[in-house]
């Protein structure tokens, strides 16, 4: 008989993967583009004051402003520089930090954000789009403004989190565990905002999960896999975007809210997003509530500590390309103007005026 060779084995590996392209390891990354002592002082102190607003230690109000999301680096250090120009005159009143997101959770398929795709032209350069968000970050901070992120990928915070002073959990993954592990241990303040269908309770048990010391895998900042171990992060509140059902931003909304955060054992306060579910995401309709939601702080309403607006240079949106685009306007969720915001963040600050004389 003929001796038959053996089959080889059927491979089980990989089998959808096109490519494992390497990335820089974090460690490298911040050492090529390092946080200088002045901005990481900005950091710092920037987290402090957000925490002392969200407990309630500080009565001005958080406002986290800008666009839906990051996806030209010269548009948005504009945005910044326009903000630091106004931040002075709102300090009193307003903890102001710019919202500056790179990466953007899909519903079903899209542009996923400046780190993942920074041509906007299906490249999918990661490489250079982590290094162009920690770009921009760091050039918002140079300009004297502290900055906030959505955290979506697990591992994306070692490459930029040292540079962000307030941190989210979107309402699509504020149920998910790794989300949840995740916001464990990162530094900042840390947002969870209602699920999708307007279910507070999952951000409540979100905050509180994030609080509990936990461990789970990661990457150490020299790329290895490893076992991270936190110690939990005691700074998570709730964010109040609407949901399939509708806005809940109004007064009754925010108390039935609020004794929900307050049976769980948190701290009575809580932000408002006036975009997503609480405005249809029309920029028009952001304005108006974004008015309607400042006149229940001036009537006395401590239990909001903060509000979240998108706003970009240009109103409104346009689809993401790869050129032709409008200069500063949003290629996700329409926008506020600058002008508009502008005028906005002064009424906000009167409304916390007198929030203060009504609670005096």
């Amino acid at each position: 008989m003929t001796a038959t060779a053996p089959l080889a084995a059927p491979s089980t590996s990989d089998l959808r993967v096109r490519e494992l392209a390497p990335l820089p390891t974090p460690a490298e990354m911040l050492a090529d583009l390092p946080l200088s002592g002045a901005n990481a002082d900005l950091v710092a102190r920037s987290r402090d004051e957000v925490r002392a607003v969200l407990s309630g230690i500080d009565d001005r109000l958080l406002v986290v402003v800008g666009p839906c999301s990051v996806h030209d680096a010269d548009a948005a250090l504009d945005y910044a520089r326009r903000l630091a120009a106004l931040v002075p005159e709102l300090a009193e009143d307003l903890c102001v930090v710019m919202r500056v997101y790179f990466e953007k959770p899909r519903t079903t398929v899209g542009w996923k954000g400046l780190i993942n795709d920074p041509g906007l032209d299906g490249t999918h350069d990661i490489q250079r789009g982590l290094r162009l968000a920690r770009e921009v970050l760091l050039g918002v901070l140079d300009e004297g403004v502290p900055a906030a992120c959505e955290f979506l990928e697990p591992t994306s915070p070692q490459f930029i989190a040292d540079a962000v002073s307030w941190g989210a959990i979107g309402a699509r993954n504020a149920e998910s565990q790794v989300h949840r592990q995740l916001a464990s241990g990162l530094s900042m303040p840390v947002g969870f905002k209602n699920a999708t269908d307007g279910d507070v309770q999952i951000a409540v048990d979100g905050c509180i999960t994030a609080a509990a010391e936990h461990t789970f895998f990661g990457i150490d900042s020299a790329g290895r896999a490893a076992a991270v171990a936190t110690a939990g992060n005691p700074d998570c509140h709730v964010i109040l975007r609407g949901g399939r059902g509708g806005p809940n931003y109004d007064d009754a909304s925010v108390a039935a809210a609020l004794d929900v955060v307050t049976a769980a054992g948190l701290e009575p306060r809580l932000m408002i997003d006036a975009s997503h579910g609480n405005s249809g995401k029309s920029h028009v309709r952001q304005a108006e509530v974004v008015r309607e939601i400042g006149a229940s702080i001036a009537a006395g309403n401590a239990g909001i500590a903060g509000i979240m607006m998108e706003s970009f240079i240009v109103a409104g949106a346009q689809k993401p390309a790869p050129s032709g685009l409008t200069y500063g306007q949003s290629v996700t969720d329409a926008c506020i103007d600058w002008e508009t915001t502008a005028t906005l963040l002064r009424e906000l600050a009167a409304d916390v005026r007198a929030r203060r004389g009504s609670n005096a």
